[in-house]
């Protein structure tokens, strides 16, 4: 008889589902419950089943680690990004898995001011990540997102830099994209839906609730997500939807975070554009009857 485990078996739990007037069964659905104890359990005995089974490889796992790691400038620091009097990098130091942001004033040369240090915010997590990680434009402000389940699922804070101080602002079930309105005091977010699509906007106000955030666009169709950026002038808020082979643009004025959206060009099946801005122009890069893309411009 063999000494090997048993591997964990999943339940099958047959559900329907239906799309484009085609119905399937798909018997492991119900694993896509993250919050389902059920599921929380067979994943452990998943875990259990795989570290048995590899068990006889640790002392291999850990010399090709520390092999690895050995190749690795584990204390380094990136390039600077300058913005206004700023200079803005990251570094990592050996024996530390996450970064450390940090910022100079005035010159390369100058004390680095540490903004953010990831090992602090994992310290007492099982898992972490940094979402988003955005500075106000006026630089007094940090909004930052983290995850510690592992289900993408961030939660938007900020930090006041100049005291260290953590704001009251907290806004759960963010996803990937935040963009700062030139007020400094409105940030944009946007939230996924039960299958992790991307496709909700909102506006968030520094000091209410999250629960009165207001939404600002909602992408219905299953095929779009829904992404921001800020153009490099910082003029406007894009608001991108797309979908494998087809995108639209919407953007706002940054500095009337309350104003209305505007659509630069209605989508068109198989046509992807981009947009951004700079000295009263819109620098717009497309491929509609340009395979291999065109820049256009306009006022």
């Amino acid at each position: 008889m063999s000494d090997s485990p048993t591997p964990p078996i999943a339940a099958i739990k047959p559900k329907e589902l239906t799309l484009h007037g085609h119905t399937r069964v798909d018997n492991y659905f119900w694993l896509r419950e993250r919050d389902n104890p059920e599921v929380i359990a067979y994943l452990d005995a998943e875990g259990r089943y795989t570290e048995a089974m590899m068990a006889h490889t640790k002392p291999l796992q850990d010399e090709l680690y520390e092999e690895m790691v050995g190749r690795i400038q584990e204390t380094d620091s990136s390039a600077p990004i300058k913005k206004g009097d700023y200079y803005y990098y990251d570094r990592t130091e050996a024996g530390q898995h996450h970064k450390i942001h940090c910022r100079k004033h005035g010159s390369l040369d100058a004390p680095g001011e540490i903004l953010l240090d990831e090992n602090e915010l994992a310290a007492d997590t099982s898992y972490f990540k940094l979402g988003i990680f955005q500075v106000s434009p006026n630089q007094q402000l940090l909004a930052y997102s983290t995850d510690t389940s592992g289900g993408e699922r961030y939660t938007l804070v900020v930090k006041n830099l100049a005291t260290g101080e953590m704001l009251a602002d907290a806004v759960p079930n963010t996803f990937y994209s935040v963009e700062w309105a030139n007020d400094n005091q409105t940030l944009f977010y946007n939230k996924q839906d039960e299958t992790w699509r991307s496709y909700k906007i909102f506006r968030h106000t520094l000091g209410s609730e999250a629960s009165n955030d207001a939404e600002v666009y909602h992408e219905p169709d299953e095929l779009f997500n829904v992404y921001m950026h800020k153009t490099r002038d910082e003029a406007y808020i894009v608001i991108t939807v797309i979908s494998m082979e087809t995108c639209e643009q919407h953007y706002l004025d940054a500095n009337t975070p309350h104003g209305n959206l505007t659509l630069l060009a209605p989508r068109k099946r198989g046509v992807r554009y981009f947009l951004n801005h700079r000295q009263g122009e819109f620098f717009i890069l497309s491929n509609e009857d340009a395979p291999n893309f065109k820049v256009m411009f306009t006022a």
